[in-house]
């Protein structure tokens, strides 16, 4: 077989074996690996090859499903999938499905990147199965054409499509129905609502609506400012913090301690800790966006012996290390951690093995990201004491994994 041979634009008949990460499906012809998405394991199908650069792996998108499998439905969003609207990759596998393949990326991933050989059950959000696993976003973002038109962009592409409806978002963002206005001279909106009623838009770079977001979640209250993060689900920041507490229970926590909550955002799960175990934890909490930290400040105000830094969690810790070196000690400590999709990476589970903290709570979003970094921070003296997961992305390939890491 020539890997050279280009074959863009042929139509292959494929058997799909199985998930890969990122939401697309793996079959081989002819000795190559062939990247297909919209499709399941099990199903045959006619595809055409849309990218080829003359390696060992190609993709494909299908042309027509031949064998289905008994886990393929109707699309959930009639405007999305194949040639569609992105961001509803799985909208076409049932909900239960789609559970047990990103288990699937999940164990592989843990396997192969970290050699954690270990099946974990990706647990559905209370409530979700019976919508359908629809109307969860709280936060959704259009792109807008030359036309005016708002709409999400058709996968790999920066085309918008037009819809008629944002069946992930949640029925307040759905009645805005900002997909149905005409927004010339505008690029992007991003739209996002609160549990206590609130709406925001950010329009291009202009703040509508309410200027500070008010949450409730954990039994507390969290303000976040225009462009502050906070979870997607409607349900994720209070089943997240309630796992993160679970976990910090169980492996026992000493609030006396150096303990720190890493890429804390606006402060949810430092600011959680006072919900479990009193106001007077000592926790800081790190975050390198300005705006996200001064609104943790605010949402930890009762703390007294809490406190936001506005830094990247990198220098946080190399500072932490010379304080180390003068005395400071971090082993009775719990770290909670929660960075951004890219994962926390060698320079901080470098430095967090040096710190040696007692208890680590990994909060990720990419599995891969995650395997990756518990390699590391299982070499350098911790081991697994739990790991959860939960669908909090229904109909997309997202998933997110909290693991309970302790000392040795």
């Amino acid at each position: 077989m020539n890997k050279d041979t280009n074959w863009l634009g042929r139509v292959l008949e494929l058997d799909i074996e199985k998930v890969a990460h990122g939401g697309i499906f793996v079959a081989r012809h002819d000795g190559r690996v062939v990247f297909v998405s919209h499709v399941l394991p099990g199903e045959k199908v006619r595809a055409m090859v849309y990218e080829d650069r003359g390696g060992a792996f190609c993709r494909a998108e299908p042309q027509e499903i031949l064998v289905a499998s008994p886990d393929r439905v109707e699309h959930v969003w009639d405007q999305a999938g194949v040639g569609g609207a992105g961001g509803a990759e799985f909208g076409h596998i049932t909900l239960s499905r789609q559970r047990e393949l990103k288990a699937d990326v999940l164990e592989e991933a843990l396997s192969r990147m970290a050699g954690i050989e270990r099946r974990v059950e990706v647990e559905a959000v209370e409530g979700d199965d019976e919508r359908n696993g629809l109307g969860y976003r709280t936060r959704v973002q259009l792109h807008v054409n030359e036309f005016g038109d708002a709409g999400p962009y058709m996968e790999r592409s920066h085309d918008v499509v037009l819809v008629r409806d944002l069946p992930l978002a949640i029925e307040e963002i759905r009645e805005v129905g900002i997909h149905s206005k005409n927004w010339s001279g505008v690029k992007k909106i991003d739209i996002s609502a609160s549990n206590t009623g609130q709406m925001q838009w950010k329009v291009d770079d202009k703040l509508k609506g309410d200027e500070r977001l008010v949450e409730r979640a954990a039994g507390r209250t969290f303000r976040i400012s225009g462009g502050g993060f906070w979870q997607v689900h409607r349900k994720a920041a209070d089943l997240l913090a309630k796992t993160v507490l679970d976990m910090i229970d169980n492996a026992g926590f000493n609030k006396n301690a150096n303990n720190l909550d890493l890429y804390g955002g606006v402060g949810l799960f430092a600011s959680a800790l006072a919900t479990r175990f009193g106001n007077e934890t000592r926790v800081t909490t790190v975050e390198a966006f300005k705006r996200a930290t001064e609104d943790a400040t605010l949402n930890i105000a009762d703390m007294p012996k809490a406190k936001a830094v506005c830094a990247q969690v990198d220098r946080f810790l190399q500072d932490q290390q010379r304080a180390a070196a003068q005395g400071a000690s971090f082993k009775d400590a719990t770290v909670v951690l929660d960075p951004p999709r890219a994962g926390a990476g060698a320079k901080v589970t470098g430095l967090l093995v040096e710190l040696a903290p007692q208890h680590i709570v990994y909060v990720a979003c990419d599995p891969v990201a995650l395997a990756r970094d518990l390699k590391a921070l299982l070499a350098g003296g911790y081991e697994i004491a739990e790991i959860r997961a939960f669908d909090l992305f229904p109909h997309t390939h997202h998933l997110e994994t909290v693991v309970s890491l302790v000392r040795k």
